[in-house]
């Protein structure tokens, strides 16, 4: 079968046709309940979904059996009810059924409940957005009703700053001046009922519910004709009304069917590498034990027959067993009693651990937001170790690396730099430093100069910023408030403002600034929109004079080509755009001309035939604005900064010296996306980027030579990126930039047109057969291949759905530890695709905290998350692992040694209550300190030396060489501890003639617990007044829980329970036992010893002494921002004009956002602004212009 498209459901490399069988009809909740759709084999459901979510995983039906169905998905849990099984057979059972039910018992309880709080906040927060207010039209009136009760058709209405609770096909508007007006009759104050507006039936036919969040495609049937429908007039789930009081909407799309949530992805259960490998080890434990169990048995059965062949007097005794029997029954009973290696105790202290490593972040006073109190938050507390093994970072750009505010920072004008640096914000001008209009800082010269009005060029340039926009305004309490596209634009409108150009109003036709105080009104003759094509937009207007002027802004590269001259102020212009670049700041360049009558009368004539063609329309527009942009004269540029939040370079400088990459994914622009990767560090002045023509060249070889090999009997895949490409991988000081749309033809997503001219990707197979998948892998490989191979990769324009796509082919092909960090919604499906998932408590709402696994409040807390907190974790969890093996097989693989000398017959060496206390009360506490407390040093000096990290990322502590040398060391202590009593007993008895079995056990067993504790001092690092109260607790819970099971009163008691009176008493008052157990210790603790000798001497350095020493030769530089062009480059210099979406120059001409006659300081335009990191953007109504008023109370009807 063909392969499909996780995103949308088609088979990928083939054109997905939109499937128009979506119909809604307004108002008419019976047709859609009665719809159904069919969904498996002969069962149908409901077509169209109701509003309501649940993201929450159990009820109270489910609960229990869901999750102990997840929780028997481990290994260990399955074995330990195995072996339960085991003990209740009387005849093979020989230690207590209580020792594995109870500890059982409670880690499934324990789990239980800590899976219960999680689920719990998820009901919590779906229960907060299923309950949010709505206003739903009910009968003839608007209903006050809540999200949950909203069905797909109904006509909801909308006020200001509210939250669009599902996906709206936008109706109409209240706002004199949005983007979604229109132009009607006024209505103000007729109240006839909304039922007038329906008496027309509408109908909407679209496509199916779909993820793609960019775009949608449909038509509205209306008194008989047919309109189509795009994005543009959707208001998607999330989205919040901003700058419209009121506004009324169709859903179309309801609850899980809205883009928004088709985006989420569901809740994954996560593991970490440690979880993941000891579910390995259980079975590789497992089958060891089965294999030594099985010896045993075996040799039980032949010890058996030459037992009875020898004593044939004792025949009576066996007649019902023969030595086959014999050893089947003793197979299992050691089965039953080696089951303790793999310990319980061990599972339930490590869910202690995490819990309280957890509590650790959260305590972390330097992890605290004090600006908005928000602290750090482990929102999961199985995932910490996993935090010191991060190999890949998916960053969000808006909101996560930036705070999204720009500010104007510095200009050039006529050869003069104005801004801090420049050594003119240190002159004081008569009143204050800084003019405070509106919201940004102005240089004091450049008010000076502004004041004096005194430069044209200057004129021109402050007259250019309050003209050549889209910005609209309106007025608040005496205020002016001004309403942008993109924030680059209300930046350069307020900065004109403080330098008293100020802009007013706008209607169809004018606008109107005040300049220094006077009024002046302008006529708009034509507005030449942005696009991303042109970089670049103008404004042609006529002054009160009656002049007609051109005004320019756009890329350096677009303007500095046009300009009518270039002279020195030209060059020195350019000369201050490379410095300005060298900051990071995002650049823009000013132009002007000016047009006379005649010329303007001729190209107008021809602009207005090009506007009402039906075809090639926008082809002539585009001609006709270059024609008319030609011969300007440059004015200056602008350099505005988009705030990073503080502390990210820094941050990424030390991740990257961690060995952890950075990849930022992004739904912003190219350009915009560029210049943060050199803001933030993660480009460098001398990083060469990897254009998307570069990278299909490399795939292509890559590709083509594979292709080869497998036809000559090679496998696919068989030769590395780096033979294919060797210029791929040898040189690390390579970016790669990509946008979604070319990673959708890399992985065969998306609609890709192979047969469209100028497909650059014919080589790549047509069809999904079975071996064009494997092909499409190998490409999927060799992408993946290149980008790790990068200093860093940015992808822009990438939606939700991709984000998640390109974390799950990381994991996929590099196998590597994956974290997402994002504040957003759009990030959502991508923190739940990574390993871990990080939210930002930012300004884009909670979806993204509350399906993560970490919440934080800035981008820089990530480095002491990750450099401190997980790699302590990772430290502490590992060694806890190992030295909880160690002291499991130092103390109970005795009873394998035991079998050879008490006839293989099972018989346990150590008492019942022994082997049931000593993984929770004799050795416990000293390797749960280790667990809680351990560090190899302190948190200033893990941030002081990233490099520390890198030993997480290759599992250096705890794999399965170091579990077999664990296991030897193990195997060992038991041995000598057995031994050396085993030969003590053999021929020498001490004064009080101890030499029975109880007292071997606990020599034995002293023996063992004694060089386990003194194996835990040596290992510990970390030494607190716990670690020496840990210590301490064991020995004295081994004293009491001795005297308390071994007492004279308690075997009188049970018998059968209490069956080592006074053993320990015996032995322990003997001096000649206690020197065997010096004897014993000493030999065990001898090996240690010598090892970290030999290792502080002669032995391999350690990672620490490698980064001291390298860190007194070549001290650290530190981070500061560097430039990343080199001088006279305008290759990547310029972005502002990239960073925005294109405009609404034409709705604006058009009169679709303005009344003809609106006030000076009327209304912004009606934007949806997303509350969780959805695309800003303006909405049109559906409605076409020109329809008779029909009233719609109280707002401009349809």
């Amino acid at each position: 079968m063909a392969e499909q498209d996780p995103g949308t459901g088609c088979p990928r490399g083939k054109k997905e046709l939109p499937a128009f069988t979506w119909q809604v009809r307004a108002n008419d909740r019976r047709y859609h309940a009665q719809s159904k759709k069919k969904f498996a084999f002969c069962l149908s459901r409901k077509k169209y979904r109701g509003n309501a979510i649940k993201t929450a995983k159990y009820n109270l039906l489910t609960f229990l059996p869901l999750n102990l169905y997840e929780q028997f998905h481990r290994m260990a849990n399955v074995y330990f009810v195995f072996v339960i099984l085991l003990q209740t057979f009387p005849e093979i059972s020989t230690v207590p059924w209580y020792t594995l039910l109870f500890p059982l018992s409670c880690l499934l309880v324990i789990r239980g409940l800590r899976d219960l709080i999680d689920d719990i906040g998820r009901h919590q927060s779906d229960r907060s957005i299923n309950s949010r207010p709505c206003e739903i039209l009910c009968g003839k009136s608007f209903k006050r009703q809540k999200w949950r009760h909203i069905r797909v058709g109904d006509i909801v209405r909308l006020r200001k700053d509210s939250v669009v609770p599902a996906d709206v096909l936008l109706l109409c508007s209240s706002e004199p001046s949005s983007l979604c007006y229109v132009e009607t009759a006024d209505i103000d104050g007729i109240q006839s009922p909304l039922s007038e507006a329906l008496g027309v039936l509408w109908r909407v036919t679209c496509e199916e519910p779909n993820s793609r969040m960019h775009s949608f495609t449909g038509t509205l049937e209306w008194r008989g004709q047919t309109h189509s429908l795009d994005s543009e007039r959707i208001l998607l789930r999330g989205c919040r009304i901003r700058n419209t009081d009121i506004c009324y909407g169709l859903v179309i799309y309801a609850g899980f069917d809205s883009k928004i949530m088709r985006n989420c992805g569901k809740i994954k259960q996560k593991k970490t590498k440690l979880d993941r490998m000891m579910d390995r080890l259980v079975v590789v434990i497992f089958l060891l034990l089965l294999v030594t169990s099985l010896g045993l048995a075996v040799a039980s059965g032949f010890w058996a027959r030459t037992f009875q062949e020898k004593h044939s007097y004792l025949a009576a005794v066996y007649r019902n067993t023969s030595p086959a029997q014999q050893a089947f029954l003793t197979f299992w009973g050691f089965t039953i009693l080696l089951s303790v290696i793999i310990p319980m105790s061990m599972y339930i202290t490590l869910e202690f651990i995490y819990l309280v490593n957890s509590f650790f972040i959260n305590w972390d006073l330097e992890m605290y937001y004090a600006v908005k109190d928000i602290p750090a938050k482990a929102r999961s507390t199985s995932l910490n170790d996993q935090l010191g093994q991060i190999e890949y970072i998916f960053s969000d750009k808006t909101g996560t690396l930036t705070q999204n505010i720009m500010t104007f920072k510095k200009c050039c004008v006529n050869g003069t730099i104005y801004g801090p640096g420049t050594g003119h914000e240190n002159k004081q001008p008569p009143g204050s430093a800084w003019d405070h209009h509106g919201e940004q800082k102005v240089d004091v010269m450049l008010l000076e100069a502004a004041q004096r009005d005194s430069d044209p060029v200057l004129r021109e340039f402050l007259r250019l910023l309050a003209l050549c926009h889209t910005v609209m305004v309106e007025e608040r309490g005496g205020q002016l408030v001004y309403q942008a596209a993109s924030p680059d634009e209300e930046a350069l409108v307020l900065a004109a403002r403080s330098l008293g150009y100020v802009f007013l109003a706008r209607t169809q036709d004018t606008i109107t600034i005040s300049e220094l105080g006077r009024t002046r009104t302008y006529r708009v003759l034509a507005m030449l929109d942005f696009n991303s094509d042109r970089k670049r937009m103008s404004v042609l207007v006529r002054d009160p004079q009656g002049s007609i002027r051109l005004y320019t802004k756009g890329a350096d590269t677009v303007i500095l080509e046009r300009l009518r001259r270039r002279g020195r102020s030209e060059a020195f212009t350019e000369r201050a755009l490379d410095l300005f670049a060298e900051e990071t700041l995002r650049t823009l360049c000013l132009a002007s001309k000016e047009v006379s009558e005649a010329e303007y009368q001729e190209w107008g004539r021809r602009h207005h035939e090009a506007a009402v063609l039906l075809q090639g329309r926008a082809q002539e527009l585009d001609r006709l604005y270059e024609e008319m942009e030609q011969n300007l004269q440059l004015l200056g540029a602008t350099a505005i900064e988009d705030k990073l939040q503080d502390g990210v370079p820094e941050t990424i400088q030390l991740l990257k010296l961690g060995n952890i990459k950075v990849w930022v994914l992004t739904g912003d622009k190219r350009e915009t996306a560029t210049n943060i990767g050199y803001a933030c560090k993660l480009l460098t002045d001398d990083t060469e980027i990897l254009e998307e023509k570069e990278i299909s060249e490399i795939l292509q070889a890559y590709w083509a030579s594979n292709n080869n090999l497998s036809g000559s009997g090679e496998a696919p895949g068989s030769s590395p990126l780096s033979q294919q490409c060797p210029e791929a991988s040898c040189h690390r000081r390579r970016a790669i930039i990509i946008s979604g749309d070319f990673l959708d033809k890399i992985l065969h997503t998306g609609e890709v047109l192979k047969e469209q001219k100028g497909w650059p990707w014919r080589w790549l197979p047509r069809g999904r057969t079975v071996g064009s998948q494997e092909q499409g892998s190998l490409v999927e490989k060799a992408f993946v291949d290149l980008a790790t191979s990068c200093q860093a990769v940015i992808c822009c324009r990438v939606t939700p759905k991709q984000k998640a796509l390109i974390v799950q082919l990381v994991k996929k092909h590099k196998k590597a530890v994956t974290l997402a960090i994002g504040d957003g919604a759009n990030d959502v499906n991508m923190i739940k695709t990574a390993d871990v998932g990080v939210g930002l408590s930012g300004l884009e709402g909670l979806q993204a905290v509350q399906c993560s696994d970490y919440a934080l409040a800035q981008f820089c807390h990530l480095q002491r998350l990750l450099l401190v907190h997980g790699r302590w974790a990772y430290l502490r969890i590992c060694k806890f692992l190992r030295l909880f093996f160690y002291k499991t097989f130092a103390g109970l693989m005795a009873q394998v040694w035991f079998a050879f000398h008490s006839g293989f017959t099972a018989q346990p060496l150590f008492e019942g209550w022994f082997l049931a206390l000593y993984n929770i009360f004799y050795t416990s506490y000293p390797v749960l300190s280790v667990g809680l407390l351990e560090q190899d040093v302190s948190a200033k000096k893990s941030l002081e030396f990233p490099e520390l990290y890198v030993t997480g990322q290759q599992d250096e502590l705890f794999n399965y060489r170091v579990f077999g040398v664990t296991l030897l060391h193990g195997v060992g202590t038991s041995l000598t501890s057995f031994y050396i009593a085993l030969w003590a007993f053999e021929d020498h008895v001490g004064s009080k003639a101890v030499g029975d079995y109880e007292s071997f056990s606990v020599t034995v067993a002293v023996s063992a617990l004694l060089s386990v504790l003194v194996e835990i001092i040596l290992d510990t690092k970390f030494w607190t007044v716990l670690s020496f109260l840990m210590v301490t607790a064991s020995l004295l819970f081994f004293c009491l829980f001795s005297f308390l099971t071994q007492s004279i009163d308690a075997f009188r008691m049970a018998p059968a329970i209490f069956c080592f009176p006074d053993a320990s008493w015996n032995a322990f008052t003997d001096p000649y036992v206690l020197l065997v157990v010096l004897l014993s210790l000493v030999v065990n603790t001898l090996p240690s010893l010598t090892v970290h000798a030999f290792r502080a001497t002669v032995g391999k350095a350690t990672t620490q002494q490698k980064i001291h020493l390298k860190a007194k030769k070549e001290p650290e530089p530190s981070v500061e921002l560097k430039a990343h062009v080199p001088r006279g480059s305008f290759c990547r210099r310029s972005s502002y004009a990239f960073s925005h979406q294109e405009g609404y120059a034409g709705l604006i001409t058009r009169g679709d956002s303005l009344r003809a006659r609106a006030s000076p300081g009327g209304s912004p335009q009606a934007k949806a602004i997303p509350e969780d990191s959805l695309r800003a953007r303006a909405t049109r109504s559906t409605i076409p212009e020109g329809t008779p008023a029909v009233s719609l109370p109280p707002s401009p009807s349809v």
